[in-house]
């Protein structure tokens, strides 16, 4: 008998959630805009090379700042990764660089991934799923009960200012 993990999504999802990363495996990534960036990072201990597929939930082009979050929280190895080292390559659209990071306090967070729903209504039941599995518990919102075990992380090209919480609009 097969014992199922609650946090892992359906199998079709699993598959679907794979595709942004054979495409940058495969120097395809470009394709996917600005909708997905692939994170290069230094592991804290081992010091190996890791790379993390990550959807950006906001993106500001002037300043080449992409927000992403943790569906696996704070202790998400290339978060953790990310904030010992201070520094890691994104790749993103037809861009790379050395990025710095800034953890998002919960109600920036808040604001910004309510406005990423608000974009993102077609996919709506598939992001109310997959947050439901990661959580434990059934979504229907973005909370700051949802934003707390979900980190947020702005990383922004190395040598420019971070955009103030003011600056996030819709696109």
């Amino acid at each position: 008998m097969t014992t199922s993990n609650s946090k892992r999504p359906p199998r079709p999802l699993v598959v679907l959630f794979g595709l942004p990363r054979h495409l940058y495996r495969h120097g395809w990534g470009w394709v996917l805009g600005h909708r997905f960036l692939q994170l290069t990072h230094t592991g804290r201990s081992s010091g190996r090379t890791y790379q993390a597929i990550l959807e950006v939930v906001h993106y500001d082009p002037d300043n080449q700042e992409a927000t992403v979050m943790s569906g696996f929280g704070p202790g998400a190895d290339w978060l953790r990764n990310v904030q010992a080292n201070g520094r890691a390559e994104v790749s993103i659209g037809r861009s790379s660089f050395t990025a710095t990071h800034r953890v998002v306090p919960v109600e920036e967070a808040m604001a910004v991934f309510a406005a990423y729903e608000r974009r993102n209504r077609l996919a709506s039941p598939v992001v109310r799923l997959v947050l439901s599995r990661l959580l434990g518990w059934r979504y229907d919102g973005w909370t700051r009960r949802a934003a707390r075990p979900l980190s947020s992380c702005r990383l922004l090209r190395s040598g420019r200012v971070h955009a103030p919480e003011s600056a996030i609009t819709e696109q």
